[in-house]
């Protein structure tokens, strides 16, 4: 899809998003409860000052030594018993698990929450090839059950309402009484899926932190059915993006910590687990077999730019989304990414290219709200203002930009050239003003996207200066 044809699909989900006042509704409602919920977690804001520079610091100490990072998690994985896979993009990632699956001979997959599938598009590629995958958490499953996609990154079914959720569960499980309230809906959707754990050949998920030092993946949830599916099957295997590692297991808990009480505003979550093996000789429970699938996808690229490698501490709390107001008016399916919000409109670009998905960066007011909340402070208005820049620049592409220049557009940069000519000269800037005024009824009555949404000013009849000294002022 060309630049301007990105554009305009983007300017399409945006108007059919703001025409959705039911949806707007339960954003506004959702966002209120996430923000205040937050506030209340941290009423120190020196204290929290001080636990977001320690989390950007153990971030970016991980971001910096990566390449060796990864390669003792590699080695302490295998150590304890868990297979390493790499995987260059999301198309190897599938032909990955989609092997590992086949050679199990799993037919039936039950998945927990993750982003980067999600990112690689994991569960029409395995459909498409013959094998189920049935989604575990509560948002993603009432998601998979209408056909659609996350709206936000922590919590998928965030824009949808009880009535609506009760519906779509009464459309598919009639045999489930019709219920609004919601604790019933919670308790049939358990029952709905409690045996599907049982029958699943394999279980999926994804990864919060991956610890170098111990070689243990760590998942954080509330439902419990990520230990559900990383226990119950045979056969666990997840799958994550490279930048989730850090140095120390004692790096985990500061990060924990922001990461609950940013999300959600919960002190902690209901379950955190920890898997550093697959089940040993005389234990009861566990996978015979973990596999881990590091997956990089633009992330090297993106790592090797000194300013955009800040995208990727990115701990993925949601916090920049919940306090967005762009994103509240239109919330994440107007973003047409995975992704969505400040940090999509920063991260979506840099991995797909400005060329394919920069009308993104435009998604933002660069009110500074994301930036404030941020945990682990990464500077997103700033990031967003550089790709801004990035998308109509001349320049040759730089190492962490794909698709430089790709909405530079001529008339804006005449138009621009001829500000500078005109504002750079006395002289000139007056005779400017004697023929904006004497020629005011030639004013455009349109002026592209700038009055789609604004009424175009014509210059008054007599500029400023001529006025004053009409009335006597020096204005010298």
């Amino acid at each position: 899809m060309s630049a301007t044809n990105q554009s305009k699909a983007f300017q399409s989900r945006i108007g059919e998003a703001l025409g959705n006042q039911q949806a707007h509704t339960n954003f506004r409602s959702a966002m209120n409860m996430l923000m205040e919920n937050r506030l209340k977690q941290f009423p120190d804001q020196e204290e929290l000052l001080h636990k977001r520079q320690r989390a950007d610091a153990i971030r970016a100490h991980a971001l910096r030594n990566l390449p060796a990072l990864l390669e003792k998690l590699e080695q302490k994985l295998v150590e304890n018993g868990i297979q390493v896979h790499w995987a260059e993009n999301g198309e190897e990632a599938n032909a990955l698990i989609h092997q590992l699956l086949s050679q199990a001979g799993a037919r039936s997959v039950v998945k927990g929450k993750s982003m980067v599938s999600e990112e690689i598009d994991l569960n029409h590629y395995m459909e498409e090839r013959g094998i189920k995958v049935l989604e575990s958490d509560l948002g993603e499953f009432i998601l998979q059950l209408a056909g659609e996609t996350p709206s936000h990154i922590v919590m998928p079914a965030i824009h949808k309402s009880k009535q609506e959720i009760a519906e779509l569960l009464n459309r598919h499980f009639p045999e489930h009484p019709y219920s609004e309230d919601v604790d019933t809906l919670t308790q049939q959707a358990r029952q709905i899926l409690r045996d599907q754990f049982r029958q699943a050949d394999a279980g999926i998920s994804g990864v919060n932190f991956m610890v170098a030092e111990t070689g243990t993946l760590c998942l954080v949830e509330n439902e419990g059915n990520g230990r559900m599916t990383t226990t119950v099957p045979p056969l666990h295997i997840a799958v994550t993006g490279i930048e989730k590692v850090v140095e120390l297991l004692s790096d985990v808990p500061p990060l924990l910590e922001l990461l609950t009480k940013s999300a959600t505003g919960q002190p902690i979550t209901a379950y955190f687990n920890m898997i550093s093996r697959p089940r040993q000789t005389g234990e009861m429970d566990g996978p015979q077999e973990v596999h881990l699938v590091l997956l990089d996808n633009g992330r090297s690229h993106i790592r090797r730019d000194e300013e955009l490698l800040d995208t990727l501490r990115c701990i993925r709390c949601g916090s920049c989304i919940n306090h967005c107001p762009v994103y509240v008016q239109v919330g994440g399916h107007a973003y047409g990414t995975v992704y969505p919000g400040p940090i999509g409109s920063v991260l979506e670009p840099m991995r797909q290219g400005l060329d394919k998905i920069g009308a993104l960066t435009s998604a933002c007011s660069l009110c500074g709200a994301c930036g404030q909340v941020c945990p682990v402070q990464i500077p997103l208005p700033k990031l967003i203002n550089r790709l801004r820049a990035e998308a109509v620049t001349q320049q040759v592409e730089t190492q962490g930009v794909k698709g430089q220049g790709s909405l530079r557009k001529l008339l804006e940069v005449w138009t621009w050239k001829g500000w500078r000519l005109i504002f750079g000269s006395g002289l000139r800037y007056r005779l400017f003003k004697l023929l904006a005024t004497r020629l005011r009824r030639l004013t455009p009555p349109k002026m592209g996207g700038w009055s789609r949404y604004r009424t175009v000013a014509k210059p008054a009849s007599r500029s400023l200066d001529e006025m004053a000294a009409k009335a006597g002022f020096d204005h010298e």
